[in-house]
Protein backbone atom coordinates (compact mmCIF):
# COMPACT_ATOMS: atom_id res chain seq x y z
CA UNK A 1 0.00 0.00 0.00
CA UNK A 2 1.36 3.18 -0.95
CA UNK A 3 0.29 7.10 0.44
CA UNK A 4 1.19 10.21 -0.47
CA UNK A 5 1.37 13.36 1.42
CA UNK A 6 2.79 16.31 -0.74
CA UNK A 7 3.40 19.76 0.83
CA UNK A 8 3.21 22.64 -2.18
CA UNK A 9 4.91 25.50 -0.95
CA UNK A 10 3.99 28.24 -3.26
CA UNK A 11 -0.15 27.38 -2.20
CA UNK A 12 1.27 26.77 1.42
CA UNK A 13 -1.18 23.75 1.41
CA UNK A 14 -1.35 19.66 1.41
CA UNK A 15 -2.19 17.07 -1.66
CA UNK A 16 -2.73 13.58 -1.32
CA UNK A 17 -2.82 10.75 -3.43
CA UNK A 18 -0.51 12.65 -5.99
CA UNK A 19 0.17 11.27 -9.57
CA UNK A 20 3.77 9.86 -8.61
CA UNK A 21 4.37 9.85 -12.50
CA UNK A 22 4.81 13.57 -12.08
CA UNK A 23 7.55 13.71 -9.20
CA UNK A 24 10.28 15.39 -11.17
CA UNK A 25 7.64 18.29 -11.45
CA UNK A 26 6.51 17.77 -7.75
CA UNK A 27 9.95 17.97 -6.76
CA UNK A 28 10.86 21.05 -8.75
CA UNK A 29 10.83 23.44 -6.51
CA UNK A 30 12.98 22.55 -3.83
CA UNK A 31 11.01 24.11 -0.94
CA UNK A 32 8.31 21.37 -1.46
CA UNK A 33 8.38 18.10 0.38
CA UNK A 34 6.82 14.54 -0.57
CA UNK A 35 6.51 12.06 1.76
CA UNK A 36 5.91 8.66 0.45
CA UNK A 37 4.92 5.85 3.30
CA UNK A 38 4.58 2.19 1.78
CA UNK A 39 3.08 0.30 4.70
CA UNK A 40 3.36 -3.75 4.05
CA UNK A 41 4.32 -3.13 0.54
CA UNK A 42 5.22 -5.46 -2.31
CA UNK A 43 8.39 -5.82 -3.51
CA UNK A 44 7.10 -4.57 -7.39
CA UNK A 45 5.22 -1.65 -5.15
CA UNK A 46 8.82 -1.17 -3.51
CA UNK A 47 10.86 -1.60 -6.95
CA UNK A 48 8.34 1.14 -8.21
CA UNK A 49 9.36 3.64 -6.14
CA UNK A 50 13.10 2.99 -6.16
CA UNK A 51 12.61 3.30 -9.96
CA UNK A 52 11.66 6.58 -9.49
CA UNK A 53 14.65 7.97 -7.05
CA UNK A 54 16.80 5.57 -8.60
CA UNK A 55 17.29 4.52 -5.19
CA UNK A 56 20.39 1.68 -4.71
CA UNK A 57 19.89 -1.98 -5.12
CA UNK A 58 21.72 -2.37 -1.72
CA UNK A 59 19.35 -0.10 -0.38
CA UNK A 60 16.38 -1.74 -1.83
CA UNK A 61 17.77 -5.15 -0.59
CA UNK A 62 17.81 -4.00 2.72
CA UNK A 63 14.27 -3.11 3.04
CA UNK A 64 13.28 -6.45 2.11
CA UNK A 65 15.10 -8.13 4.62
CA UNK A 66 15.34 -7.75 8.86
CA UNK A 67 17.71 -5.27 9.79
CA UNK A 68 18.83 -6.19 13.70
CA UNK A 69 20.08 -2.99 14.43
CA UNK A 70 19.38 0.97 13.14
CA UNK A 71 21.72 2.10 10.85
CA UNK A 72 22.64 5.30 8.72
CA UNK A 73 24.17 5.16 5.06
CA UNK A 74 25.38 8.40 2.78
CA UNK A 75 24.31 7.51 -0.85
CA UNK A 76 25.32 11.31 -1.79
CA UNK A 77 22.06 12.39 -2.73
CA UNK A 78 20.28 10.78 -0.60
CA UNK A 79 20.77 8.72 3.03
CA UNK A 80 19.15 5.47 4.05
CA UNK A 81 18.22 5.01 7.43
CA UNK A 82 17.09 2.07 9.62
CA UNK A 83 15.13 2.42 12.39
CA UNK A 84 12.97 0.11 14.87
CA UNK A 85 9.41 0.67 16.77
CA UNK A 86 8.74 -1.38 19.67
CA UNK A 87 5.43 -3.25 20.34
CA UNK A 88 4.49 -4.23 23.46
CA UNK A 89 2.14 -7.46 24.54
CA UNK A 90 2.73 -8.65 27.99
CA UNK A 91 -0.15 -11.37 27.26
CA UNK A 92 2.05 -13.01 24.59
CA UNK A 93 2.89 -16.69 25.59
CA UNK A 94 3.64 -18.18 22.53
CA UNK A 95 6.30 -15.65 21.32
CA UNK A 96 8.50 -13.05 23.28
CA UNK A 97 6.21 -10.29 24.82
CA UNK A 98 8.24 -6.96 23.37
CA UNK A 99 8.85 -7.23 19.62
CA UNK A 100 9.99 -4.81 17.29
CA UNK A 101 9.30 -3.59 14.37
CA UNK A 102 11.87 -2.40 11.61
CA UNK A 103 11.41 1.58 9.75
CA UNK A 104 13.24 2.21 6.66
CA UNK A 105 13.66 5.59 5.63
CA UNK A 106 15.24 7.63 2.20
CA UNK A 107 15.57 10.85 3.13
CA UNK A 108 16.44 12.95 0.56
CA UNK A 109 16.72 16.88 -0.07
CA UNK A 110 12.47 17.41 -0.84
CA UNK A 111 11.67 14.03 -0.55
CA UNK A 112 10.86 10.90 2.27
CA UNK A 113 10.23 7.96 2.15
CA UNK A 114 9.40 5.36 4.75
CA UNK A 115 8.43 2.02 4.52
CA UNK A 116 7.63 -0.62 7.42
CA UNK A 117 5.91 -4.11 7.25
CA UNK A 118 3.27 -3.28 9.40
CA UNK A 119 1.14 -0.09 10.90
CA UNK A 120 3.26 1.93 13.21
CA UNK A 121 1.46 4.48 15.59
CA UNK A 122 4.57 6.70 15.40
CA UNK A 123 3.83 7.24 11.64
CA UNK A 124 0.07 6.90 11.73
CA UNK A 125 0.41 9.93 14.42
CA UNK A 126 2.16 12.26 11.84
CA UNK A 127 0.15 11.08 8.43
CA UNK A 128 -2.57 12.40 10.39
CA UNK A 129 -1.29 15.70 11.29
CA UNK A 130 -0.25 16.05 7.74
CA UNK A 131 -3.85 15.31 6.44
CA UNK A 132 -4.94 18.37 8.21
CA UNK A 133 -2.51 20.79 8.41
CA UNK A 134 1.15 21.52 6.98
CA UNK A 135 2.77 22.06 10.76
CA UNK A 136 5.13 19.41 10.13
CA UNK A 137 6.09 19.39 6.02
CA UNK A 138 6.99 22.91 5.87
CA UNK A 139 9.98 22.40 7.89
CA UNK A 140 11.57 20.17 6.01
CA UNK A 141 12.15 16.51 5.81
CA UNK A 142 14.73 16.80 8.46
CA UNK A 143 11.88 17.81 10.14
CA UNK A 144 9.29 15.27 9.41
CA UNK A 145 12.11 12.23 10.35
CA UNK A 146 12.43 14.18 13.69
CA UNK A 147 8.66 14.04 14.15
CA UNK A 148 8.35 10.15 13.46
CA UNK A 149 11.65 9.52 15.63
CA UNK A 150 10.19 11.35 18.41
CA UNK A 151 6.44 9.22 18.02
CA UNK A 152 9.09 6.14 18.56
CA UNK A 153 10.40 7.37 21.44
CA UNK A 154 6.80 8.97 23.01
CA UNK A 155 5.93 5.21 22.21
CA UNK A 156 8.25 3.49 24.10
CA UNK A 157 7.28 5.64 27.64
CA UNK A 158 4.08 3.78 28.53
CA UNK A 159 6.48 0.49 27.89
CA UNK A 160 8.58 1.89 30.50
CA UNK A 161 5.71 2.81 32.88
CA UNK A 162 4.66 -0.48 32.44
CA UNK A 163 7.90 -2.37 33.25
CA UNK A 164 9.00 -0.08 36.36
CA UNK A 165 5.12 -1.50 37.93
CA UNK A 166 6.09 -4.92 37.26
CA UNK A 167 9.53 -5.08 38.57
CA UNK A 168 8.28 -3.30 41.52
CA UNK A 169 5.12 -6.17 42.15
CA UNK A 170 8.17 -8.54 41.60
CA UNK A 171 10.39 -7.36 44.07
CA UNK A 172 7.53 -7.40 46.51
CA UNK A 173 6.35 -10.29 45.68
CA UNK A 174 9.39 -12.37 46.41
CA UNK A 175 9.56 -11.52 49.40
CA UNK A 176 5.64 -12.66 50.25
CA UNK A 177 5.60 -15.61 48.81
CA UNK A 178 8.66 -17.93 49.66
CA UNK A 179 7.39 -20.59 47.61
CA UNK A 180 6.05 -19.30 44.39
CA UNK A 181 8.54 -19.52 41.44
CA UNK A 182 9.19 -16.26 39.49
CA UNK A 183 12.09 -17.03 37.87
CA UNK A 184 9.83 -17.52 34.57
CA UNK A 185 8.62 -13.73 35.16
CA UNK A 186 12.26 -12.51 35.32
CA UNK A 187 13.59 -13.85 32.89
CA UNK A 188 10.79 -12.42 30.87
CA UNK A 189 11.41 -9.32 32.19
CA UNK A 190 15.22 -9.82 31.46
CA UNK A 191 14.57 -11.14 27.67
CA UNK A 192 12.42 -7.64 27.19
CA UNK A 193 14.74 -5.43 29.01
CA UNK A 194 17.66 -6.79 26.48
CA UNK A 195 15.81 -6.14 23.13
CA UNK A 196 15.00 -2.71 24.77
CA UNK A 197 18.46 -1.78 25.04
CA UNK A 198 19.58 -3.69 21.45
CA UNK A 199 16.81 -1.09 19.94
CA UNK A 200 17.81 1.90 22.05
CA UNK A 201 21.41 2.15 21.88
CA UNK A 202 22.39 2.07 18.16
CA UNK A 203 19.40 4.88 17.73
CA UNK A 204 20.80 7.08 20.10
CA UNK A 205 23.96 6.59 18.43
CA UNK A 206 22.85 7.76 15.46
CA UNK A 207 20.96 10.77 16.43
CA UNK A 208 23.46 12.25 18.30
CA UNK A 209 25.76 11.56 15.80
CA UNK A 210 22.99 13.77 13.54
CA UNK A 211 23.96 16.64 15.60
CA UNK A 212 27.79 16.68 16.31
CA UNK A 213 30.49 17.31 14.02
CA UNK A 214 28.87 15.13 10.88
CA UNK A 215 25.51 17.39 10.98
CA UNK A 216 25.02 15.70 8.54
CA UNK A 217 21.49 16.19 6.73
CA UNK A 218 20.32 18.82 10.02
CA UNK A 219 19.35 21.88 9.59
CA UNK A 220 20.54 24.83 12.39
CA UNK A 221 16.64 25.42 12.81
CA UNK A 222 16.02 22.01 13.13
CA UNK A 223 18.98 20.79 15.62
CA UNK A 224 17.68 21.71 19.00
CA UNK A 225 14.78 19.16 18.26
CA UNK A 226 17.19 16.52 17.53
CA UNK A 227 18.97 17.45 20.61
CA UNK A 228 16.24 17.18 22.68
CA UNK A 229 15.58 13.66 20.67
CA UNK A 230 18.88 12.45 21.92
CA UNK A 231 18.37 13.61 25.33
CA UNK A 232 15.21 11.46 25.57
CA UNK A 233 16.78 8.43 24.23
CA UNK A 234 19.48 8.76 26.93
CA UNK A 235 17.05 9.17 29.34
CA UNK A 236 15.52 6.24 28.13
CA UNK A 237 18.54 4.06 28.32
CA UNK A 238 19.43 5.16 31.89
CA UNK A 239 16.23 3.85 32.86
CA UNK A 240 16.45 0.88 31.36
CA UNK A 241 19.88 0.09 32.52
CA UNK A 242 18.12 0.78 35.99
CA UNK A 243 15.42 -1.81 35.07
CA UNK A 244 18.25 -4.30 34.29
CA UNK A 245 19.83 -3.84 37.31
CA UNK A 246 16.53 -3.82 39.49
CA UNK A 247 15.63 -7.29 37.42
CA UNK A 248 19.55 -8.68 38.41
CA UNK A 249 18.65 -7.96 41.88
CA UNK A 250 15.44 -9.48 41.97
CA UNK A 251 16.59 -12.41 40.44
CA UNK A 252 19.46 -12.57 43.51
CA UNK A 253 17.26 -11.99 46.03
CA UNK A 254 14.81 -14.38 44.77
CA UNK A 255 17.69 -17.05 44.68
CA UNK A 256 18.70 -16.12 48.01
CA UNK A 257 14.75 -16.29 49.85
CA UNK A 258 14.59 -19.41 47.99
CA UNK A 259 17.89 -21.38 49.50
CA UNK A 260 17.03 -19.59 52.69
CA UNK A 261 13.55 -20.80 52.44
CA UNK A 262 15.06 -24.53 51.42
CA UNK A 263 17.63 -24.14 54.27
CA UNK A 264 14.91 -23.67 57.08
CA UNK A 265 13.01 -26.76 55.48
CA UNK A 266 16.51 -28.44 55.78
CA UNK A 267 17.09 -27.76 59.51
CA UNK A 268 13.31 -28.78 60.36
CA UNK A 269 14.17 -32.28 58.83
CA UNK A 270 17.53 -32.48 60.30
CA UNK A 271 16.28 -31.39 64.14
CA UNK A 272 12.82 -33.98 63.33
CA UNK A 273 15.87 -36.81 61.96
CA UNK A 274 17.95 -36.05 65.19
CA UNK A 275 15.34 -36.51 67.59
CA UNK A 276 13.87 -39.42 66.03
CA UNK A 277 17.60 -41.43 65.89
CA UNK A 278 17.49 -42.24 69.63
CA UNK A 279 13.75 -42.78 69.60
CA UNK A 280 14.49 -45.86 67.21
CA UNK A 281 17.31 -47.11 69.34
CA UNK A 282 15.68 -46.68 72.26
CA UNK A 283 12.52 -48.65 70.47
CA UNK A 284 14.75 -51.40 68.37
CA UNK A 285 16.80 -51.76 72.15
CA UNK A 286 12.97 -52.70 73.96
CA UNK A 287 11.60 -54.92 71.09
CA UNK A 288 14.25 -57.13 71.39
CA UNK A 289 12.90 -60.90 71.65
CA UNK A 290 14.98 -61.60 74.90
CA UNK A 291 14.81 -60.83 78.47
CA UNK A 292 14.40 -57.56 79.44
CA UNK A 293 14.57 -55.78 82.50
CA UNK A 294 10.79 -54.93 84.19
CA UNK A 295 9.15 -57.08 81.16
CA UNK A 296 7.00 -59.00 82.89
CA UNK A 297 5.37 -55.26 84.50
CA UNK A 298 2.28 -53.69 82.60
CA UNK A 299 3.66 -50.25 83.26
CA UNK A 300 7.06 -50.37 81.51
CA UNK A 301 5.47 -49.33 78.41
CA UNK A 302 4.60 -46.11 80.11
CA UNK A 303 8.24 -45.72 81.81
CA UNK A 304 9.78 -45.85 78.23
CA UNK A 305 7.28 -43.77 76.72
CA UNK A 306 7.86 -41.14 79.34
CA UNK A 307 11.30 -41.37 78.81
CA UNK A 308 11.40 -41.22 75.09
CA UNK A 309 9.16 -38.36 75.51
CA UNK A 310 11.45 -36.13 78.00
CA UNK A 311 14.77 -37.00 75.93
CA UNK A 312 12.98 -35.55 72.72
CA UNK A 313 11.76 -32.41 74.72
CA UNK A 314 15.63 -32.38 76.56
CA UNK A 315 17.04 -32.42 72.70
CA UNK A 316 14.76 -29.69 71.32
CA UNK A 317 15.23 -27.36 74.50
CA UNK A 318 18.81 -27.77 73.96
CA UNK A 319 18.32 -26.81 70.03
CA UNK A 320 16.76 -23.67 71.25
CA UNK A 321 19.35 -22.53 73.47
CA UNK A 322 22.37 -23.00 70.48
CA UNK A 323 19.84 -21.21 68.76
CA UNK A 324 19.70 -23.86 65.83
CA UNK A 325 14.91 -23.89 66.14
Amino acid sequence: MIKTYFYDHDSSSMLHDVDLNNTSQLLANTENLLWIDLYDCTEEELNYIGGIFEFHPLALEDCLQENPRAKIDDYEDYYFLVFHALRYFEEAEEEDEISSIELDVFLGPNFVVTIHPVALAAVGKAARISLRSTSIMNRGPDYLLYTIMDNIVDDSFPIMTRLGERIDDLEDAVFASRGQSFTEEILALKRTLILFRKVIIPQRTIITSLVGRKRLFVTDENEPYYLDLADNLSNVLDTVNTYRDLTNSSLEIYYSVVNGHTNQIITALTIISIIMMPLTVITGYFGMNVGLPMQGSGEAYLYILGGMLALSVSMLVVFRKKGWV
